[in-house]
């Protein structure tokens, strides 16, 4: 295709800006391709890969390899149906665009269009053959009604919800030849679709660095609606192309620099580089020229990396002692969280989200439904002045008897869970003494909640947080009943010689 491009630009030099758009590929674009769209055996041609997810830093070149993959899916493999989704129409529009001058430059291209749509919102390229290559808001309408052969979902780290994967990456269920690529440059707490996929991928290496997200339960995933979403990934059929700097490489490591930037030296200068070492902040730098994850979207209550480093995949509850239950309500009442906290058999406390769905009709049967592993016989939440109060008649018509929480023991929970997070990071801290595992609902509010003073003390501000922080504020509590809730009859330390100190 360049080659072509070059013969048409030598005879028609107001041809030559074309040429600007699709560059000759690099070899690490090439071989992206070539192992991208590896296929299996057999005489379908069905590609290896069904999901692609493709991670380096700005300005290597990612649209440049949409380019010709859409190029050459629409014009020379036949599919039907591409899609082409990113949180900005702008940035899904880019590569739309090269595409449609490419093919409008060249006369073999040109001759099989049939229609170009070029209003906004509704471009598409369509062929005589009634293939096409069509834009697609994402949201959570953005592919319904329509069958892809093809999907491309740029800028991933801007998915803060599943409602744009959900409703565009299942277009291509029922078409045995579909691949649905995902894009972008590393991501922040708040990219929970990228996260999610990328811990899936990494799992399935067996690769687990703390500032990595491990797979997760996929059945516990739901929508911003609260509804459970099926997010289906097979792992065996996810290719993961990630160009990022060694987890451990100091900012000045030119090395680690070509691992995250593969078009250094090439159409890269280190000496940009370097420059932007000397001006950006240092998340913006880690995120943006060295594709590493980072807490960024907002400081949470937390200090630096201290949740990531309480990050335990997996546990054994300790079913000696007591577990506790926490419920909290979302501020506008759209989404109700149940925490559960249990100790473990090494003497860690555990925190995690046990449940996560719509209003709060759900709350009270899901409680005394006889699947429940644990019975609610600890449970508390704030009685009174939070969304979630409200609540209080039906725990007591329903027969669960509520542990009051509220005024002063606010703030204590926050100590609580605070000073138990800080030791994870703290050089004097023999071990860690609190858990929680891989839950893009939680760890969004862990990471980005806001806080408010309380008294001599502070709490969560559910308003002012920009994520829903009521799963914090549910672990937080089923936290702080735990610590005081007393050991259980039966318990180890029922023997009438033994002093018990409870905290």
């Amino acid at each position: 295709m360049r080659d072509r491009l070059e013969q048409i630009a030598a005879a028609d030099p107001e041809q030559a800006d074309v040429l600007e758009i699709v560059p000759r590929l690099l070899e690490w674009q090439r071989w992206v391709l070539i192992h991208a769209l590896e296929l299996l055996d057999g005489p379908d041609l069905i590609f290896r890969f069904r999901t692609i997810l493709l991670l380096v830093s700005r300005q290597n070149g990612k649209t440049v390899i949409l380019i010709y993959l859409l190029l050459w899916r629409l014009f020379q493999d036949g599919a039907r149906t591409i899609v082409g989704t990113a949180q900005s129409l702008d940035i899904a529009e880019e590569a739309w665009d090269a595409v449609r001058q490419v093919a409008e430059a060249i006369p073999e291209l040109s001759n099989d269009v049939k229609k170009i749509r070029t209003a906004n919102g509704r471009q598409a390229i369509i062929l005589d053959t009634n293939q096409r290559y069509k834009i697609a808001a994402a949201n959570r309408r953005g592919g319904r009604g329509l069958s892809g052969d093809h999907v491309v979902l740029d800028e991933l780290r801007e998915h803060q919800s599943w409602d744009s994967w959900a409703s565009v990456s299942k277009t291509t269920l029922a078409r045995k030849r579909a691949q649905v690529w995902g894009v972008s440059n590393a991501g922040d707490s708040l990219s929970v679709v990228l996260r999610h996929l990328r811990g899936v991928a990494l799992a399935a290496l067996g690769i687990d660095e703390m500032h990595d997200t491990p797979a997760g339960d996929v059945d516990d995933l739901v929508d911003e609606d609260g509804e459970e979403l099926e997010v289906d990934i097979d792992e065996s059929a996810l290719g993961i192309f990630e160009y990022s700097a060694a987890p451990d490489a100091p900012m000045d490591d030119r090395d680690a620099w070509a691992q995250a930037n593969p078009s250094m030296g090439h159409t890269i200068p280190e000496a940009a580089i370097a420059a932007a070492l000397a001006t950006d902040p240092e998340h913006v730098f880690l995120t943006e020229v060295m594709c590493r994850f980072v807490n960024t979207a907002a400081s949470g209550p937390f200090p630096n990396r201290s949740w990531e480093a309480t990050r335990a995949e997996k546990v054994t509850r300790d079913t000696d002692r007591p577990a506790t239950y926490c419920v909290d309500t979302s501020w506008n009442r759209q989404m109700t969280h149940v925490a559960l906290a249990f100790w473990d058999t090494d003497g860690r406390r555990r925190v995690e989200i046990a449940a996560s769905r719509a209003g709060t009709e759900w709350v009270i049967p899901w409680l005394l439904s006889p699947e429940r592993k644990i019975e609610p016989e600890f449970v508390t939440l704030q009685t009174r002045g939070a969304p979630v109060s409200s609540l209080v008649p039906d725990f007591e018509n329903a027969g669960i008897e509520l542990v009051e929480w509220g005024g002063p023991d606010l703030s204590r929970a926050s100590g609580v869970i605070f000073d138990a997070v800080r030791r994870a990071v703290d050089e004097d801290a023999p071990e860690v003494v609190i858990t929680h595992g891989n839950q893009p609902v939680l760890d969004l509010a862990a990471t980005t909640a806001v806080m408010k003073p309380l008294s001599d003390g502070w709490t969560i501000d559910r308003q002012k947080s920009p994520q829903d922080a009521a799963p914090l504020l549910a672990v937080m509590g089923a936290l702080w009943l735990l610590n005081t809730n007393p050991e259980p009859t039966g318990s180890a330390y029922d023997d009438e010689d033994a002093g018990v100190l409870v905290f």
